[in-house]
């Protein structure tokens, strides 16, 4: 508060997040429960608990994931949280309409990043496979996924609200 001298803040990104790749018969009860709790709950109650010092006007961004609009074996309890993050995205832009506050999701493909292990960033088979099933024929960068939530932090996008905004160079279309 001293630093910036308010009380209140702009913009929440929900970013936190990890992967567990396990096939449904196979995911554990522990494994279910961590996604659920960084996932889901972490996201829940962290936005509850600092929706008092968001600003009327500002703007929360949802991370969720291109793997709720296509399935891959392996993904369903990750999936699952980031499809509970969806449903969550559109009840906030609702709930939070009276105070201006815009509540969207960005839903990333397969980015070169040390998530999951860093696997689409160090495994060249695995990056070139994804790559060949994007339209732009390459895998994500970070600064992919930074400049579309930097464009719905922004004024000009105001008018954007409750919506999944798909940020994956065109992967599986």
């Amino acid at each position: 508060m001293e630093t910036w001298q308010r009380s209140d803040f702009d913009f929440l990104i929900n970013n936190a997040g990890i992967g567990i790749h396990a096939q449904f018969i196979e995911t554990t009860e522990a494994q279910f429960d961590q996604l659920v709790n960084i996932h889901l709950k972490g996201t829940f109650f962290l936005t509850q608990k600092l929706l008092p010092l968001i600003k009327d006007g500002g703007r929360i961004v949802n991370i969720s994931s291109g793997l709720t609009r296509f399935s891959l074996p392996g993904y369903s309890a990750y999936a699952s949280m980031k499809g509970a993050i969806e449903v969550l995205t559109r009840y906030l832009a609702k709930e939070l309409g009276s105070r201006k506050i815009t509540v969207n999701v960005i839903a990333p493909g397969a980015i070169e990043t040390d998530f999951g292990g860093g696997v689409v960033r160090d495994n060249k088979q695995l990056n070139d496979v994804i790559a060949s099933q994007t339209a732009l024929g390459r895998v994500g960068l970070p600064d992919d996924i930074g400049g579309a939530v930097a464009s719905l932090l922004s004024d000009d996008n105001g008018w954007i609200n409750g919506q999944r905004i798909e940020v994956s160079g065109g992967v599986n279309l």
